[in-house]
């Protein structure tokens, strides 16, 4: 079905309004300047040749041209071919660490943005996958339901950022839960969960949510973000390190053994993100290896038919069309 790519642009035919207003002012200020010239036959006398038909006929004109041209940079387009269709894949939720110990910059330019480049990389390379982002730090919330648009999944992770979520801290459960019930319970395989954090849970319930995940068929592959030795954890805006309540400065570490024993729990792998286009590979890898299931609608973009260029050619022809047209009555052979 025909969509609008742009469609906020529509509220610009708006402006018809006060132009439609502004030329019927017009129209009626020339009656009435005609009126007050003097005789009226005398001045009917002396513009003959000046035809109000046609007048109205290039207003109409530019009117159009305007609406045409607004309705051009909507970018009208009908989906022809979307990638993968027909194919086998599994539905992938990935769960992206946005509390601010994720700002720590031993990984740079910090964890927050490495773990960025990850998820492009491994989007990227997922052919027949549907994909769909939750981002959580005290809370989770899902950003992204599951997707094939890699496009729209780019521009989701894109925006992640610690003022997502109000509630800061670390709740991994939280994360696991809600990327439990974004997949379909139904199903016993099929599906996996991506956890990308530095690991330190502020709940400790990660453990027995990871059980219900592998009851549920649910394979959780978990991503460690920053290093053992830690880092001091910048505050946005300010530039200054975390402090706790004795003025002592907070080291945000990486918690490698909770990241394995959630892995460990359900048959997933474990990877530190030393290197973004190593782990991806090893990621996707793994999900090659899983059982598949036929997607409609699987794969990475949608290719469209633009119809803007008809809606702008008509533009241009109607503007060039009200040039031509002269306000004078055509003369009789």
């Amino acid at each position: 079905m025909p969509e609008f790519e742009n469609i906020e642009f529509l509220f610009g035919l708006f402006i018809l309004l006060p132009l439609v207003f502004l030329f019927v002012y017009v129209i009626r200020w020339k009656q009435s300047a005609k009126k007050k010239l003097g005789d009226i036959r005398l001045v009917d006398l002396l513009t003959k040749d000046y035809s109000p038909q046609r007048y109205r006929l290039k207003i109409i004109i530019v009117l159009l041209a305007i609406s045409f041209g607004i309705v051009a940079l909507c970018n009208l387009r009908k989906p022809l071919q979307i990638k993968g269709t027909k194919a086998n894949g599994v539905d992938v939720m990935v769960a992206l660490d946005v509390s601010k110990s994720m700002l720590s910059q031993d990984e740079k330019p910090s964890r927050l943005d490495k773990a960025k480049q990850f998820i492009n990389q491994l989007t990227d390379k997922l052919e027949n996958d549907r994909v769909g982002l939750i981002v959580f730090a005290g809370q989770a919330y899902l950003q992204m339901p599951l997707t094939a648009d890699a496009t729209a999944t780019k521009m989701f992770v894109a925006n992640a950022s610690p003022d997502f979520v109000a509630v800061q801290g670390t709740n991994l459960s939280a994360a696991l839960q809600l990327s439990d019930a974004s997949l379909d319970t139904k199903e016993k395989k099929y599906k996996t969960v991506i956890l990308i954090t530095d690991g330190e849970d502020h709940e400790d319930k990660a453990i027995d949510v990871a059980k219900e995940l592998a009851d549920h068929g649910t394979v959780l592959h978990t991503i460690g973000v920053g290093s053992a030795e830690g880092s001091p954890i910048t505050e946005p805006g300010t530039n200054e390190y975390k402090r706790d309540e004795n003025g002592q400065t907070i080291i945000s570490k990486l918690n490698e053994d909770l990241l394995k024993q959630l892995a460990q729990v359900t048959n997933g792998t474990y990877h530190q993100l030393n290197n973004t286009t190593t782990v991806s590979d090893e990621l996707v890898t793994e999900l090659n290896g899983m059982e598949k299931k036929a997607i409609s609608s699987a794969g990475g973009y949608v290719e469209y038919q633009s119809f803007y260029p008809y809606f702008l050619a008509i533009t241009v022809l109607l503007l060039i069309a009200e040039v031509f047209i002269s306000e004078k009555k055509l003369q009789a052979a």
